[in-house]
Parts: C-alpha cells; sequence; structure tokens
C-alpha cells in the first residue's frame, strides 16, 4: 500500500502550518475532549476485507522489555490478518535513538505508518510532525509523547491515536495501595523504586504516587532506587544496599520487574513483614499476590494495548479515522487495583 510522498516543498509548507497549530494550541491541551473511546473500539472496515499491504515501523522503546513484546505480539497478529507488516525498530531505552529512527524512516520512503513507545517525551514531537507532513499515520503507544501527564488525548497535531493510561493516574492508583498497606503502621518506612528515573513515565508516575501519600504523614520514603524494566537483577542489588543501611522497612513498591529483584534480596536476608507492592500486573505479580507474597499490584494490560494501537493504525489506513485517547484500562475491574481480594479476577498480559 505504500503511499505516495509529498515533494519537498510541499514537505516543508506542510510542516510549517503544523508548526504554527502547535502554536495556536498551546502544546496540545485535551480540555476540548473529555470523554475516553471505548477501548473495544474496532477499526473501520474495508467494505472490500481487501489486505491492506502495508508495511508499519513500530519504534520501541526497547525489544527486550517484555511488556512491549507483549504488545508487538498483538500488533504482529492483527497485522497479519490484516495484511500489514509490522517492522521493528530498537531504541534501547537509550535517549535520542528514536528522533534518528523516525528520520530514517522518513528518509527510507518505504513505510505507511508509525507506531512509537517513546522514551524522549515531548522532544520527540517535531519529528513526529514530520512524519504525519510525509503521509504517514502515527500512534502513539503506552509512553507519553508531550507535556501533560494526566491526560490520555494525543498531545500533537495530527496523531491518529493515543494508547495509554495517564501516568499521573497509574502513580496515583500506586499510592492508594502504598496507603492501604501502611494503615495502621506508624510510622510507615517506604522504599520506593523507579524503572528508568528521570524518563517521563516514571516521573509522572512518581507524581501521582507523591499526590496520594501526602494524605498520610506517617508515610515516609526512607530510600529511593532505580530497578530498570529488563529484569530482576538491578533492583535485587539495590534492594540489598538499601536493606544493609536502612532498618525497619514496611512497604517496598514500584515496577513488577524490579519487585522480583527485591522480593529476591529480602528472602535472601530472612527479612519478614515487608509488604511489596507492584506495578504492571504481570505473571509473576498476579502469582505472588494469590500466594500472599506481594500486597497488591497496579494492573497492566500491554496485549489489549497493542490490539488497540493496531486497530487505530489499520483504521488510519483504512479511511483516515483519528481514534484519539485511549484508556486500556477502563474495561478492568476496580480501575486496575490488584489485591488479594480480587486478584482472581485478573489474567495478566505479560511474564514480568
Amino acid at each position: 500500500m505504500h503511499r505516495s510522498r509529498l515533494p519537498r516543498a510541499a514537505l516543508v509548507a506542510v510542516a510549517g502550518v503544523l508548526a504554527l497549530t502547535v502554536a495556536a494550541c498551546g502544546g496540545g491541551g485535551d480540555s476540548a475532549n473529555t470523554e475516553t473511546p471505548s477501548p473495544t473500539a474496532s477499526p473501520t472496515e474495508d467494505p472490500t476485507g481487501a489486505p491492506l499491504n502495508a508495511k508499519i515501523a513500530y519504534l520501541s522503546a526497547s525489544s527486550a522489555n517484555t511488556w512491549l513484546q507483549s504488545s508487538k505480539a498483538a500488533m504482529t497478529e492483527i497485522g497479519a490478518e490484516n495484511g500489514v507488516e509490522l517492522v521493528e525498530f530498537d531504541g534501547q531505552f537509550t535517549p535520542g535513538e528514536q528522533a534518528k529512527q523516525i528520520q530514517d524512516v522518513i528518509a527510507a520512503d518505504q513505510y505507511d505508518g508509525i507506531i512509537i513507545a517513546g522514551i524522549d517525551g515531548a522532544a520527540l514531537i517535531p519529528d513526529l510532525e514530520n512524519a504525519i507532513a510525509a503521509g504517514l499515520p502515527v500512534v502513539v503507544l503506552n509512553q507519553v509523547i508531550g507535556e501533560q501527564l494526566d491526560t490520555v488525548e494525543p498531545q500533537f497535531p495530527g496523531a491518529s491515536a493515543n494508547i495509554m493510561v495517564p501516568p499521573l493516574e497509574s502513580g496515583k492508583l500506586l499510592g492508594q495501595l502504598t496507603l492501604d498497606a501502611c494503615e495502621g503502621v506508624s510510622p510507615c518506612n517506604v522504599v520506593y523504586f523507579y524503572g528508568l528515573k528521570g524518563t517521563p513515565i516514571d516521573t509522572a508516575v512518581k507524581l501521582g504516587w507523591d499526590e496520594v501519600v501526602a494524605a498520610n504523614p506517617d508515610v515516609t520514603v526512607v530510600a529511593e532506587a532505580e530497578g530498570q524494566y529488563l529484569g530482576p537483577d538491578v533492583a535485587l542489588a539495590a534492594m540489598q544496599d538499601v536493606l544493609q543501611s536502612t532498618e525497619n522497612v514496611n512497604v517496598v513498591t514500584g515496577p513488577d520487574q524490579a519487585m522480583v529483584g527485591a522480593q529476591l534480596a529480602i528472602e535472601d536476608a530472612g527479612v519478614s513483614g515487608i509488604k511489596i507492592i507492584g506495578f504492571g500486573g504481570s505473571e509473576v505479580a498476579i502469582a505472588a499476590i494469590s500466594s500472599g507474597a506481594w500486597f497488591g499490584d497496579v494492573f497492566g494490560a500491554p496485549f489489549t494495548e497493542g490490539q488497540l494501537a493496531m486497530n487505530a493504525m489499520i483504521a488510519a489506513l483504512r479511511d483516515g479515522t483519528v481514534t484519539g485517547g485511549v484508556n486500556p484500562l477502563l474495561d478492568f475491574p476496580n480501575g486496575g487495583l490488584v489485591n488479594a481480594s480480587n486478584v482472581a479476577d485478573f489474567t495478566p498480559q505479560w511474564a514480568g
């Protein structure tokens, strides 16, 4: 389906219009549209049912990340059913890498759209606007690309869809579970794990967490650490250091991959009574809550996110449909808060 591209002069002209639009919109706020489309929305059907014969560039934050692997599996499956080939570009969690990849995709003149799980947030917007000006629909997956941390709506003009849970809201859910775990404990000493400190999503999650736990002055963060998103090893070492330097830890919280490492460190140290709260809803987390090893978790649905992202791309390719912002957790029980009382209601979508 590879689309014809605009001449260079036309690209410059369209890019100029887009730049003016950004200035006029004040950075892409969401005040005009507060409704979130249903996560179950499907793409517009092609009356002929013909395969699209399209090639989509998938710009992954990291191809080694198991969450995003689940999303990719869903996108690949739906793409194959509709004649769409998915080609992955690995961002390796490296700032600046994806901007170059977007430029390469545009220059290659071989792709019909871009699905991106971004690393650099708002810094990617100029290159994505250039992609849109070149005729490539853009779907944002999982990560914030913009300055606003509390909205599900796309934050730059021309984006076809934004598929994600607003990370500020995720942080608030994580904060609520922390308050639940700290109930009756004074002081309640918490170890907080980032995934990748300084990234837009981690910054937003922590801000939401801070906002909620401020309601209980007995909650004290006694240590912060970074677990990364590629397995338990980094968090294992970090939690070992925390346990050696900090007494009376009551709660540890962070992304599921980090909590696996924290749990191993706690068990190795022979410490009991520390409540573990994850963020991601992985197979490991759901099993650990079921067994009583973890206190709770904020559910995540990467396979659903992948389905929604590819559906939105197919809709854009078929007839230009703009799906807008979609929060994949709206159809899940209890707003995505998982604890011992409701864990049986959740089916994990990724390994952890």
